[in-house]
């Protein structure tokens, strides 16, 4: 199996519709493939993210109703079962688009006043993570070796950061991505710890104080936490959703390193 074709199978398999012998060869691609790999975490991370905090809202009856009859209508006069238009498809695609769009946005306005104010930095912080949470791959670069990650950034920021792999720690990075904080480029170091996703933002140094406050304790919104920590001499901000003791140990590898 090539990789068009287990993208085209991902969300079969992630929603569990395929059969077994298809689901088989889709894992054993899966087991080779670390781009796919990735793209299954990515899509796992979102519905997380949706599941925890997209608001639920019920159909009103009158809409149920008119979709029952728009079915009805639809099924009248054929005994065949027929496979969903593309456009219809392309409908369902954009509702669930739009859903997500929602649940982020929902985020993001908590947030305005959940955070606090004085911290510009940490705003940007969260919303970039849940916008990542939200897109279609919150990753630029696609690797689980720090070889590749690092030599990634080389040109696209000021300094390249230190990059580690804790997989046996349970902490595997899976790449990495530019973003923005504070209207300064960030690279961002991507790890997961169980069906936690982890940002890593590597601060620059030379920054102006009063476009990046100093983050000098962790800070909460939604749910997510942001905490820092010095990553080989660079200030760094860890944005994630984990307990309080996996975040502390996570912290604790960054430390260490130099």
């Amino acid at each position: 199996m090539d990789c068009k074709t287990a993208n085209d199978l991902l969300p079969l398999y992630f929603d569990g519709e395929l059969d077994r012998t298809t689901s088989r060869e889709f894992e054993t691609h899966l087991d080779a493939c670390v781009d796919c790999r990735a793209a299954l975490i990515e899509l796992d991370a979102l519905r997380q993210a949706l599941r925890e905090h997209a608001p639920r809202y019920s159909a009103p009856e009158t809409l149920r109703a008119r979709i029952q009859k728009t079915a009805a209508t639809m099924t009248a006069g054929t005994s065949s079962r027929r496979r969903p238009s593309r456009g219809l498809a392309l409908a369902a695609s954009w509702v669930l688009a739009f859903a997500a769009g929602g649940a982020m946005m929902t985020l993001w306005n908590h947030a305005s006043s959940s955070v606090d104010e004085s911290s510009q930095l940490s705003r940007d912080l969260f919303a970039s993570h849940w916008r990542a949470l939200a897109a279609t791959s919150p990753i630029d670069v696609v690797s689980t070796d720090q070889h590749t990650v690092k030599p990634w950034f080389a040109g696209k920021v000021a300094t390249a950061p230190v990059v580690q792999d804790f997989s046996d720690q349970g902490y595997a990075l899976i790449g990495g991505r530019i973003d923005y904080a504070g209207n300064e480029r960030v690279p961002v170091l991507v790890y997961r710890h169980g069906k936690h996703l982890i940002d890593v933002f590597v601060l620059p140094q030379a920054i102006k104080p009063d476009t990046m406050p100093v983050i000098d304790k962790p800070i909460q919104s939604q749910g997510y936490v942001l905490d820092v920590v010095m990553l080989g001499g660079q200030r760094a901000a860890i944005v994630s959703d984990m307990g309080s003791a996996e975040l502390e140990r996570f912290r604790g590898l960054l430390s260490a390193l130099r």
